[in-house]
């Protein structure tokens, strides 16, 4: 059954079945590999995309349930100069990046709604988009620097 998704400002006329994953939709049939499988039951974060710029967990949602806008990392800036990137490579945040693409669009959900988060409005939001390396305190400092 076709299903319309509009990806990073494109329209993609997929032949998926109605319950399968946004994720597999994203990285199967678009070839938009920058979002990333990690637990399968969107307890990781490293599969958030953001719809009309709420950050969502792709592996849990199907196709069917998508009428709106998505932005994956590849759609976030044309040359990876979006404030939040930037801010991530001054802060050296990332380790082995695996979760990277999820916590980007995270943070920038976060900052669009609160352009001065403390502390705990950093954590809060970012909660449940998991770090294997531990570079927590690498991110917070990022989203501080990109909110400047």
């Amino acid at each position: 059954m076709p299903t319309t998704l509009t990806i990073n400002g494109k329209k993609h006329e997929l032949d998926v079945e109605p319950d399968m994953p946004l994720l597999w939709a994203i990285r199967d049939y678009t070839g938009l590999t920058g979002t990333k499988f990690g637990c399968g039951i969107g307890q990781c974060g490293s599969c958030t995309v953001l719809i009309d710029g709420e950050p969502v967990r792709s592996c849990t949602l199907p196709v069917s349930g998508v009428n709106k806008p998505i932005t994956t990392i590849e759609g976030l800036s044309k040359d990876n100069d979006h404030p939040v990137q930037k801010a991530w490579i001054e802060a050296q945040v990332p380790q082995c990046g695996y979760c990277q693409s999820g916590q980007i669009l995270n943070a920038v959900a976060l900052l669009d709604k609160n352009p001065s988060p403390s502390d705990a409005d950093i954590d809060r939001a970012m909660d449940g988009v998991l770090c294997r390396c531990g570079t927590y305190p690498r991110i917070r400092q990022a989203i501080k620097n990109a909110a400047q």
